[in-house]
């Protein structure tokens, strides 16, 4: 089977049980694919393109005549790594079979070499038709996976087999024919990011320089490996990844009270939070006038990870600390053994490097004292480094 990649196609045939595709938009999403809603125009009329847009997070294509410039129907073909067209009706059946391409979805199915499922999905008497049969019969000839529709209540009194199938199923053999695997589905991966900020007063705080661009790409990978995430974020205006669960916060006491819930339920914790170091000891119920700002008495934050080592039941924790001075290396195996982590990634922020950066480099250092330098890269290629090193450790 020819499958590579994540990206797939989910074609919408016009028949009533186009709304039980969102649920399997869903669960394609789940087990780590990004997929692009193709609707046909028959099918509008049951679910409209607001509702795929708000589900896939990607535009919705509808004609073959929009944006012709950009030759819409071999741009997708040839993104899809798999196509999926759910449901697939009688009409869609025996043009597929037939070769007919007279919209935007027959014609990149057309285009394409990417695997073809089709999930047949109308009433008893269409699907049984000899025509209707010897579609199916040719399509799979050709390769294409038809999964059998369900016997079971159809639209009006009728009872037979044609119903749209479990969605349990529809993944079960799509996965199955496809070969998908998805080395993080079912896993809980919880991930801190951004910079805490402990207030002085109303208007001014001690805060750091964290954007939390290296959480939201852990965030994000993780996802479309299959896990579940959980994203506490610390004063980050980036987007929430799709398909992430996002916790906001502000200051290093509230991050902790989420930590000390979320991390029970965890398989790994990503810190890559800059958690500040002090916070003040007494805050102003109203701004400071400048005249006063004299003096600031301090006291120190929490450090959370060590805090968490006595919650720590065989949950991978990966560590992040930042350096300007020193060496980094021995200062980062010092920190990984302090604060109980199997990892830690460290690197130098001299003269404000890396924070906002899209590009990142350090030295991933583990439990027993083992070094790798990280050569200058992306953050999304350092959240897949640290994912596959994570999932080594869980086993």
């Amino acid at each position: 089977m020819k499958f590579s990649g994540r990206e797939v196609i989910l074609g919408i045939g016009g028949g009533i049980s186009a709304y039980k595709s969102a649920d399997l938009l869903r669960r394609l999403q789940d087990v780590g694919l990004d997929v692009s809603v193709v609707p046909t125009k028959a099918s509008l009329n049951f679910v409209g393109t607001a509702t795929w847009e708000a589900l896939s997070g990607h535009p919705v294509p509808t004609s073959l005549w929009n944006n012709v410039h950009d030759v819409a129907h071999i741009k997708l073909s040839k993104k899809a790594s798999a196509i999926l067209i759910a449901p697939t009706t009688a009409d869609l059946l025996a043009k597929l079979a037939n070769g007919l391409a007279d919209d935007l979805l027959t014609n990149i199915v057309l285009a394409t070499t990417a695997p073809l499922i089709l999930i047949p999905a109308m009433h008893p008497e269409m699907w049984s038709h000899k025509a209707t049969q010897e579609n199916v019969e040719r399509l799979r000839n050709r390769g294409v996976l038809v999964i059998e529709p369900d016997e079971g209540r159809m639209t009006g009194e009728d009872i037979g087999v044609g119903r749209y199938p479990t969605v349990e199923r529809i993944i079960k053999e799509t996965t199955t024919f496809l070969e998908i695997t998805s080395p993080l589905l079912g896993k809980q991966i919880l991930v801190t990011a951004g910079g805490t900020r402990e207030p002085i007063d109303p208007v001014r705080y001690i805060g750091n320089r964290s954007t939390g661009k290296q959480g939201f790409a852990i965030a994000k990978v993780a996802r479309s490996q299959g896990a579940e995430v959980t994203l506490i974020a610390a004063n980050c205006d980036l987007p929430t990844p799709l398909g992430v669960r996002r916790i906001n916060v502000e200051s290093a006491s509230q991050m902790q009270e989420v930590l000390n819930i979320e991390f029970t339920k965890t398989d790994a914790l990503f810190m890559t939070a800059a958690v500040a170091d002090a916070k003040v000891e007494k805050i102003a119920n109203e701004k400071i006038k400048k005249s006063d700002l004299e003096t600031i008495k301090l006291s120190p934050n929490p450090d959370l990870l060590v805090d968490l080592k006595s919650f720590k039941k065989g949950q991978v924790v990966i560590a992040f600390a930042a350096e300007t001075s020193g060496d980094i290396v021995v200062e980062g195996r010092r920190k990984c053994v302090a604060k109980g982590a199997d990892l830690i990634y460290v690197n130098d922020v001299s003269n404000g490097a890396i924070f906002g950066s899209d590009q990142t480099s350090g030295w991933v250092i583990d439990s027993d004292g083992n070094s790798e330098k990280f050569d200058l890269n992306n953050k999304d290629t350092l959240a897949f480094e640290l994912l596959k090193r994570a999932q080594v450790k869980l086993g």
